[in-house]
């Protein structure tokens, strides 16, 4: 499994916890450096962010590559069409959050989101709505 970092690097207990949590080992973690700048239009600067993942056409599309999105809403947003149009599905996203307790702040992993499978379930209230005429 390639894990497409685009955020803080992982402590060795997240990378555990992710392996744990999707039952694969992770076999190459790339970490991408994410700084856009405001002041420009983001879709050449994705362009530029993606020309530096050193993934081929067949790895983007046979390799199981979750992803650790940036912390930024409308990078996250493009990032995933992305890579959907890439990989040919919605890839899974790692969510981190605060440990409780912890000083200073550390964050564990909480979740891998399915994004595909929440896609999938959605689909199946578009077909429901349309017959109740919603």
């Amino acid at each position: 499994m390639i894990l497409l970092n685009f955020s803080h690097p992982l402590t060795s207990s997240q990378k555990e916890q992710i392996e744990a949590l999707t039952g694969q080992a992770l076999d190459k973690v790339l970490d991408l450096a994410v700084h856009f700048d405001n002041q420009l239009p983001f879709i050449p600067q994705l362009e530029a962010l993606m020309e530096n993942i050193p993934l081929s056409p067949a790895q983007w599309q046979n390799e199981p590559i979750p992803i650790n999105p940036p912390s930024l809403n409308f990078i996250t947003a493009l990032l995933i069409a992305e890579l959907h149009g890439r990989m040919g599905y919605f890839a899974p996203i790692v969510r981190l959050r605060p440990k409780a307790g912890s000083l200073p702040p550390q964050y564990e992993v909480a979740e891998i989101l399915n994004l595909n499978e929440v896609r999938e379930r959605a689909r199946t209230h578009r077909y429901r709505n349309g017959e109740n005429g919603a």
